[in-house]
């Protein structure tokens, strides 16, 4: 019993920890997107704290841009992509254990 809810307990923590961080980076995506002003302390506050998640990603794309501000960045919507494969991977590993015991 106690493994089962151990599992359970797993794959609960991985899908709030994915979940933060694709909203965090779908934030991010969106705000770029629309040319959110950057000396906006929320703005600001998504742009840094998703910085580390994209570090992987970055210059791997190019991120195009209207006029220098309303930038599509190619690297956040590959991270999410990324970030969500990890996720699912992570669940297929917890449910292939818990399977095997």
């Amino acid at each position: 019993m106690l493994k089962v809810s151990m599992n359970k307990f797993l794959k609960d923590l991985s899908n709030v920890v994915f979940s933060i961080v694709g909203v965090f980076l779908m934030f991010r995506l969106v705000m770029k997107l629309l040319g959110a002003n950057e000396s906006s302390a929320f703005v600001n506050f998504v742009y840094e704290n998703s910085l580390p998640l994209l570090s992987p990603f970055l210059l791997a794309f190019p991120s195009p841009s209207v006029n220098g501000k309303f930038v599509l960045e190619f690297t956040t919507l590959f991270a999410i992509f990324v970030y969500a494969f990890i996720s699912y991977l992570v669940q297929e590993i917890l449910d292939f254990i818990s399977s095997k015991k």
